[in-house]
């Protein structure tokens, strides 16, 4: 990561812009400086710099020394002193809030559902509905999709949230928890017959994305409906069940039994 990689990241911990880099510059001094040179460093205006290392001063992320010529200069906090103190910091106003919104919270006047219309907004939300995951966590997707979201799905698991996912590919998921390779009608028959790459990602059976990815572009719904969100959970369910019995008597003897009784073939939507 670049420089101007770490600014951003510094910037979305709540420092401005100037601070961020004006911080960076007095980390890569590697010994006390000016304001001048931190403005020379940085880029930081010569005009704003002083007010802006006064600010870190505040905040705790840089000290402000006498130099050789009684002049002020400037260290910083090193950079996991500093790290350690936003996460405490950031930890606490989490807690905080945890129990402060939702006092404040007006009640929602009809359940949430919103159109998710690009791919990194389909993940950023599926990633939301997997780390508010609480007691059960039903996933229908594919390895592309999954490279995204496996961490936060390996921190579910890690809590104690019971993972129940259906995976397509040749590459499939090899997490905890009740994971189901989809081989009941090949993946590659189901990408052709759908023509894109569908995931369901369902917490608690309160909160669903529901969506689809293919040439290059991807759309889907967010929902807090909770009968919505309960039949996406069904939808997966279904999935692995008939996974499992696929399994159990063979996938020549399930097709045999769906050609023997066509209502039970449309039923279930033999793919």
């Amino acid at each position: 990561m670049g420089v101007q990689g770490v600014v951003e990241h510094l910037q979305r911990l709540g420092m401005s812009g100037y601070e961020a880099k004006a911080y960076v510059a007095l980390v890569g001094a590697g010994k006390p400086v000016n304001g001048y040179e931190v403005a020379k460093r940085s880029g930081v205006p010569r005009s704003t710099v002083y007010e802006t290392l006064g600010k870190l001063v505040a905040r705790g992320a840089a000290y402000e020394v006498r130099g050789a010529s009684d002049a002020n200069e400037y260290l910083p906090l090193p950079p996991e002193s500093l790290l350690d103190r936003m996460r405490r910091e950031f930890d606490g106003s989490v807690s905080a809030l945890r129990s402060a919104l939702p006092a404040v919270a007006a009640a929602p006047e009809g359940h949430l559902i919103h159109n998710l219309k690009d791919a990194e907004a389909m993940l950023d939300r599926a990633g939301d509905v997997v780390a508010g995951a609480r007691r059960d966590l039903f996933m229908s997707i594919w390895p592309e999709e999954m490279g995204t979201l496996r961490g936060a799905v390996l921190e579910a698991a890690g809590r104690d949230v019971e993972v129940s996912v259906v995976s397509f590919g040749k590459e499939p998921f090899d997490g905890p928890g009740n994971v189901h390779e989809h081989r009941y009608s090949a993946p590659e028959a189901v990408l052709e017959e759908l023509g894109y790459r569908l995931i369901v990602v369902v917490g608690d059976r309160r909160e669903a994305v529901v969506g689809g990815f293919g040439d290059g572009v991807a759309w889907g719904i967010y929902t807090a409906d909770p009968a919505v969100a309960l039949m996406a959970a069904e939808y997966v369910r279904q999935d692995i069940a008939l996974q499992i019995l696929a399994d159990r008597v063979g996938a020549d003897e399930l097709d045999r039994l769906f050609a023997a009784d066509p209502g039970l073939r449309r039923l279930l939507g033999r793919r």
